[in-house]
């Protein structure tokens, strides 16, 4: 593979071996383990690891059992539909809505493994991987870097490169890829693509007709929701922020701890939905010659797809009842449920706030008023 996309990729099987064992003795990983796996020996997972030498292995051996059991404690299960359509031998580029920051590429490839589908190299920040542990098992386990907080040429040189990498991985590798659809996970319900995403996916195109390049990619809209949202709280200081014009700071550690929250959190029911391989949607950017035309119509089609595929729980129609004080959807929705969520809100923030009842019911709120005219 071309050198210059070492800074970005995740660790080929060659090396997957001594990695793991450089970080067998790290306090994070026997988390990780005894936490995965409660009835074998530090011996017994350590030598497990010491033995795995591919990604695919670690995956479907650590991660798939990790994720099993973190929705066993934290959810009612995971449903999906959609996935029966696509072809296992073919590579997908699967742009997603973002909610959870680890959780959302993670339940994915847990789905892509029970379909027996190609797993995705999947995107990830760098702003997500200060602490080494992390950046080893990021890379363990195949996502590549998405490089921030650079000056603009740098940024438009490290778009290319990752835009290549991409191209590098579907077409090449016949790796599937995940990303999401915006940079940073939807705050307010309103998920929406971010054209910058797809302009970055064009850069590798070259000269090449945009709507035939996007052809080759072979997009999947993703819609992923959770029935609550366990980060949900921790998402209102940006939010407010944003209301009043002011800059949002994060605090040391923000990421880490939204990370670890939205791992063992409450999220009830959780589906996700893969949609339709993108193909004659795109026959009316073909009509257009002008490339932010094009971008904003492929911007139109990914998002159509996400909020229609998008599965409302009780939770979003009893927020958005109590946000604009009406029974509108009362039929979607159990006296109990209502209750339960009512006692969530009242435990979580001050609903004198008005501002800030807004905001909280907001985010469960705008998925209905997106998805129903």
């Amino acid at each position: 593979m071309d050198a210059k996309f070492d800074k970005i990729r995740p660790f080929h099987d060659s090396e997957i071996n001594t990695a793991l064992r450089s970080v067998l003795n790290d306090p994070m990983l026997k988390g990780i383990m005894n936490f995965t796996f409660p009835d074998k020996t530090e011996e017994e997972w350590k030598a497990h690891l010491a033995g795995i030498e591919s990604t695919q292995t670690f995956q479907k051996e650590i991660i798939y059992h990790s994720l099993s059991r973190i929705l066993a404690i934290s959810s009612e299960g995971l449903s999906t539909t959609g996935f029966e359509k696509l072809d296992p031998n073919t590579a997908y580029l699967y742009i997603s809505n973002h909610r959870d920051i680890i959780l959302d590429t993670s339940l994915l490839n847990f789905t892509l493994v029970d379909f027996n589908l190609i797993l995705t190299a999947s995107a990830i920040g760098d702003n997500l991987l200060k602490k080494p542990f992390l950046h080893t098992l990021s890379k363990i386990n195949r996502n590549f870097i998405v490089l921030r907080d650079l000056a603009p040429r740098e940024l438009l040189d490290a778009s290319v490169v990752l835009s290549e990498y991409i191209q590098q991985l579907l077409s090449a590798e016949n790796r599937s890829v995940w990303i999401a659809q915006r940079e940073g996970r939807t705050k307010d319900g309103n998920d929406a693509t971010h054209p910058g995403v797809l302009k970055m996916l064009s850069l590798a195109a070259g000269k090449e007709n945009l709507a035939d390049y996007f052809r080759k990619l072979k997009i999947v809209p993703v819609s992923i929701s959770y029935e609550y949202d366990p980060t949900d709280v921790m998402k209102l200081p940006e939010l407010l922020a944003n209301l009043n014009n002011q800059p949002y700071i994060k605090t040391e550690n923000e990421d880490f701890n939204t990370l670890y929250k939205g791992i063992i959190g409450i999220k009830k029911h959780i589906h996700i939905h893969a949609g339709d391989v993108l193909d004659a949607e795109l026959e009316e950017m073909e009509t257009q010659t002008n490339g932010n035309k094009q971008v904003r119509i492929l911007t139109q089609v990914i998002d159509n797809q996400i909020i229609k595929n998008y599965k409302l729980w009780s939770s979003n129609y009893i927020a958005y009842d109590l946000l604009y004080q009406t029974e509108k959807y009362i039929a979607h929705y159990t006296t109990a449920e209502k209750t339960a969520f009512e006692q969530r809100l009242h435990s979580k923030i001050d609903v004198n706030n008005k501002v800030l009842l807004h905001q909280f019911l907001g985010m469960y709120a705008n998925p209905v008023v997106n998805k129903i005219p």
